[in-house]
């Protein structure tokens, strides 16, 4: 990695700022940073990639999820602009960065269902060779870039750091906003039908929870289906990302399923809670022996002549002489 103080001008405030330049891993393009420490702070954005830092989300989807008294509005002309950086670096001095974008107090849905939770390794790919598609780069596999065809990637292709910060005219973000768009008719479609039919089994009372993580703790499970009536038992299956809550009352499980369809959100993610089945107890079965140490069963006749009393088999009759 290198360090450039002042070496490039910030891409939004236009101020001097000190410039980092790392390569990622081998076979990756090297990157560097486009906006100033200040801007990303103000915006809680990545420097180079200009996303969130809580959802790796664009600006303009993270906005869209926030309330109006969390956000912060950004002038754009250059007058106002330097006055807010500068009451806004003295306030964060105090509060930390990024404090006014972590008070959100029920995060939107639609963010806990975009969000990037793993890493997105083909931003590090090298740019693709201008001179390969020219058909002039004789370098062949020296060439640090790539020698592919320029996908045809429509709008996405045109994409300017101002307006990702500014959450305005952003490409990326329209296309998700249309994929929650998609999600959220599938849905309604879903809510539509409303709670799936009771079984026919009345001894049924356990509710399937879908959503969860391995974050969530049986206490939270609780808090939002006790008010329905008694549970019996809640088993926690956090490595497959459900649980299932089991109610002593049958009438209790139907109103619950029948309340909470469609509509029950922990810690802002939506739940799925249908019927479920319950914790499925196997039998278990005796050990099996070992290959030849079964045992071997008498036949009847021969359990005949040891039970039988011959006089041949006296001592008279010189059974037990040597």
């Amino acid at each position: 990695m290198t360090k450039e103080p002042g070496a490039k001008a910030c891409k939004v405030c236009d101020k001097p700022m000190t410039v980092f330049r790392w390569k990622p891993g081998a076979g990756h393009r090297y990157k560097k940073t486009e906006v100033c420490k200040t801007c990303s702070k103000l915006k809680n954005v990545c420097q180079t990639c200009i996303l969130d830092l809580q959802y790796g989300l664009p600006v303009q989807v993270r906005d869209a999820g926030l309330e109006e008294a969390e956000k912060v509005c950004m002038p754009v002309s250059t007058t106002m602009r330097d006055y807010m950086y500068e009451q806004l670096e003295n306030k964060m001095a105090d509060d930390g960065p990024g404090k006014s974008y972590s008070r959100v107090k029920r995060p939107n849905a639609m963010l806990h269902r975009l969000q990037r939770t793993g890493p997105y390794y083909e931003r590090n790919r090298p740019h693709i060779c201008s001179f390969f598609l020219k058909g002039t780069c004789n370098r062949g596999s020296e060439c640090p870039y790539r020698h592919e065809k320029v996908p045809d990637q429509g709008p996405l292709a045109d994409q300017n750091i101002k307006d990702r910060f500014y959450g305005v005219n952003d490409p990326v973000a329209n296309k998700l906003m249309k994929r929650y768009d998609k999600i959220k008719e599938t849905e309604n479609k879903l809510s539509r039908q409303g709670p799936p039919p009771k079984p026919d089994d009345p001894t049924v009372r356990t509710l399937y929870v879908g959503g969860i993580d391995s974050t969530y703790t049986e206490k939270t499970i609780r808090e939002h289906f006790a008010p329905f009536g008694a549970l019996a038992d809640i088993h926690m299956v956090g490595d497959r990302g459900c649980c299932f809550v089991t109610f002593i009352k049958r009438a209790d499980a139907e109103n619950a399923v029948n309340s909470l369809y469609d509509c029950l959100f922990i810690r802002g993610r939506r739940m799925k809670v249908v019927w479920g089945k319950g914790k499925v107890v196997k039998k278990t079965r005796s050990r099996p022996m070992a290959p030849g140490m079964a045992r071997k069963t008498v036949p009847q006749f021969q359990q005949t002549l040891r039970n039988a009393n011959y006089p041949s088999m006296s001592g008279a009759y010189g059974a037990n002489k040597i």
